[in-house]
């Protein structure tokens, strides 16, 4: 038996095996209660792109309206990255579950609240501040959320089939959205103009709480990960003394703050060669995902003139073939690695998106085709988030180190995209810089790209950043070992 086998075979008292039922139900559920999580985060983008135009006149009404609206979007972007500094090293230290739990609350919370907000109508330039206080609280909470639950699914899954697996954390990406979507247009195909901007806009925002309870609910059936509890348990993890282990949870919560300033120092001063190699992909992966997703319903509506319904139908129908394909795109990656998908994805957006731009243009049918096809060219990112990033940094310093990372690109290069395109589109007239801005976000990711690790079928167990095994046969190996 190899040493790597000898580690496996430790580590099965801690795992689900999931070759047992019993393993196979507790991963389904880590699963779950991951990417409903995230499906709650991109309900709420999802709601807020498909009602930009009942929101501006709510909340933004004059000449630079739209400019408003997009900037509540982007605003919450502002706090993603003091999210990931809080709770990141909360999560290193207290552990996964709790922070999960406390943002997902947050998450649903703020997002309810919009509807309930005053119109500048009724209470004028209060109503774009608590818009834009709530959209913060969102930011905020969104800085942990992602990361953690990205990391708790990647912890769960067997290590040669995170891609597959992870691909689901994704998949409750792009449902959020479709649901937010979805919900909009069957509130404008059954209600009239008046009675939307009046109060149909609202409900919408208010299903994000029930949405939230439910997740909140089942990622209380859970243990943290065994990963995490592995590395808690040692002696190797010097961060989380057996002190701090034996205090009450609040307890354990208010060290894990104290000390959060100074693990951030020691993370990037240990780690900053994976937080610059991440941060490069992400500004990449980010610019085409809120690009794609967030900022294109906008564009269909006010630059190419589609109708509130005929462009939430082409927006819905993109992103259904998008979560038909991508736990396939995810699986796929367990099979030829992460790198040579990232390659794929980042060289067909360069090459296509200025023609695809140029297609939807073209009227409804050539919409639908243009923006299928870009988020077929997507995917290849888009499935292998939860599988790529957090194999990036050791156990004891991963949540931090994605949740840093992460929040600090998409804040000043995603949650931006959607205002950049419309104050330049706006101003300069060019329909086509969605694309042009995108294709240069994909030079970045590709220098980026070079320096990133393998790491397709590595464990993430321990306190060294993760390897792909040197002879990628014996994985097999260790699966039979496992098996037994």
């Amino acid at each position: 038996m190899t040493a790597h086998q000898g580690e496996t075979s430790g580590y099965e008292e801690l795992a689900p095996d999931p070759y047992t039922g019993e393993g196979r139900s507790t991963i389904r559920k880590a699963i779950a209660g991951s990417a409903i999580g995230n499906a709650t985060e991109w309900y709420d983008y999802g709601v807020y792109a498909a009602t930009t135009t009942y929101l501006t006149q709510a909340f933004f009404p004059g000449d630079l309206g739209g400019v408003g609206t997009m900037l509540g979007f982007a605003i919450s972007f502002a706090l993603r990255p003091l999210g990931g500094m809080v709770w990141g090293p909360i999560g290193d230290r207290v552990g996964r579950k709790a922070v999960l739990a406390i943002t997902i609350l947050l998450i649903s919370l703020a997002t309810a609240l919009i509807g309930l907000l005053p119109t500048h109508a009724v209470a004028g330039i209060w109503a774009p501040i608590l818009l834009i206080v709530l959209r913060v609280i969102q930011g905020f909470s969104t800085g942990g959320e992602y990361g953690g639950a990205a990391t708790f699914m990647a912890e769960y899954a067997p290590d040669k089939k995170r891609g597959g697996l992870g691909s689901f954390l994704e998949f409750g990406t792009l449902a959020g959205l479709s649901a937010g979507t979805g919900i909009v247009l069957l509130m404008d195909l059954g209600l009239s103009d008046d009675q939307m901007q009046t109060w149909g806009w609202r409900i919408p925002f208010l299903l994000a709480l029930p949405l939230g309870l439910v997740g909140l609910y089942l990622r209380s059936q859970l243990e943290d990960t065994p990963v995490f509890q592995e590395v808690a348990e040692s002696t190797e993890f010097e961060a989380i003394t057996d002190d701090v282990l034996n205090r009450s949870p609040l307890s354990r919560l208010g060290h894990a703050i104290a000390s959060g300033a100074g693990e951030l120092v020691r993370l990037c001063r240990e780690y900053w060669q994976p937080l610059l190699v991440m941060g490069g992909m992400v500004i990449a992966l980010n610019v085409a995902n809120y690009t794609l997703l967030a900022y294109q319903p906008t564009y269909l509506k006010t630059t190419i003139g589609m109708s509130e319904t005929t462009g939430s139908v082409v927006i819905l129908i993109g992103q259904l073939v998008m979560m038909a394909m991508i736990p396939f795109f995810g699986a796929f990656s367990d099979r030829v690695g992460r790198k040579p998908m990232w390659w794929a994805s980042l060289a067909g957006l360069f090459v296509f998106a200025l023609p695809l731009y140029w297609l939807m243009g073209q009227g409804m049918g050539w919409a639908i085709v243009g923006f299928v096809v870009l988020g077929l060219l997507y995917l290849p990112q888009l499935s292998t988030i939860s599988a790529t990033f957090p194999a990036m940094f050791p156990t004891h310093v991963r949540y931090a180190g994605f949740a840093l990372s992460y929040n600090l690109s998409t804040a000043a290069f995603g949650g931006t995209a959607p205002l950049v395109n419309e104050a330049v589109v706006d101003n300069g007239g060019w329909n086509l810089f969605p694309a042009a801005y995108m294709m240069g976000a994909c030079v970045i990711g590709m220098v980026a790209l070079a320096f990133l690790k393998e790491t397709a079928g590595a464990s993430l167990r321990g306190t060294e950043i993760p390897e792909q095994h040197a002879d990628y046969s014996t994985l097999e190996e260790v699966d039979v070992t496992a098996s037994r």
